[in-house]
Parts: C-alpha cells; sequence; structure tokens
C-alpha cells in the first residue's frame, strides 16, 4: 500500500473521526475542551500513526493537554482498537499543529494592514 493509496486516505479519515471521538471523551483534567485533531497520517504498514492536535489556548494550556495525551496513549490505542477493525492498531505519536494559530495571526496581521493604509476610493 502506497503512501497516498486511496486505502491509505480512507484509513487516515476514519482514524482521525474516531481520535476525535475518544479525545472528546477523555475525563483528563489536563486535556482542554477545544482539542482537535487536524490531520492523521498512518504508515502504510499500520504499525505506527502521526495524530496532528491543535489546541486553543495558552502555552501552559498546550504542555498540559499534551502531557495528557500521551499518558493516555494506551487507553487511546485500545479504544480505537475496539471502534476501527484494523490489521494492526497503529502506535499514535501526537504532535503539535500550530498551522491554525499561525494562519490566525497572518490573518490578523493583513487586516491590520489593510486598516493602515489609506483607502483608494477618497
Amino acid at each position: 500500500m502506497r503512501k497516498n493509496s486511496i486505502k491509505n486516505t480512507r484509513i487516515n479519515g476514519e482514524v482521525q473521526r474516531e481520535l476525535s471521538n475518544i479525545i472528546r471523551e477523555l475525563k483528563d483534567p489536563r486535556i482542554g475542551i477545544m482539542t482537535t485533531v487536524t490531520a492523521v497520517e498512518v504508515a502504510p504498514d499500520l504499525k505506527t500513526c502521526k495524530a496532528y492536535i491543535s489546541v486553543l489556548g495558552d502555552e501552559q494550556a498546550k504542555t498540559d493537554t499534551m502531557a495528557g495525551l500521551k499518558s493516555a496513549a494506551g487507553f487511546i490505542r485500545r479504544e480505537l482498537a475496539r471502534t476501527v477493525n484494523l490489521r494492526n492498531t497503529p502506535e499514535i505519536r501526537f504532535i503539535m499543529d500550530e498551522s491554525i494559530e499561525y494562519g490566525m495571526k497572518m490573518s490578523k496581521l493583513i487586516d491590520d494592514m489593510k486598516k493602515d493604509q489609506p483607502s483608494d476610493t477618497e
């Protein structure tokens, strides 16, 4: 199975959907309410998985959420095995995704620049 095959794309989508549901149901107080699974990359051999996580909040909330997810990785993997029927259940590695925050920051900078420039219609 190639990395960009249709089968791998479907598996990535299914694992992302189930990870989102599992993380939403976790009762760990360290995991923030606004935690989102932005992308998932399952290896073609189904042994490993990179889950990109976005957290809305300050740096402390991000570090607490990552610590909570890493400590619950075994439980999350077991729940994933129960809900998704795969030959192998991948070992999950959580990676902080800063792209949404970066995009919001760039959008704000562009809006600020537009406000500062005089309009051409005057």
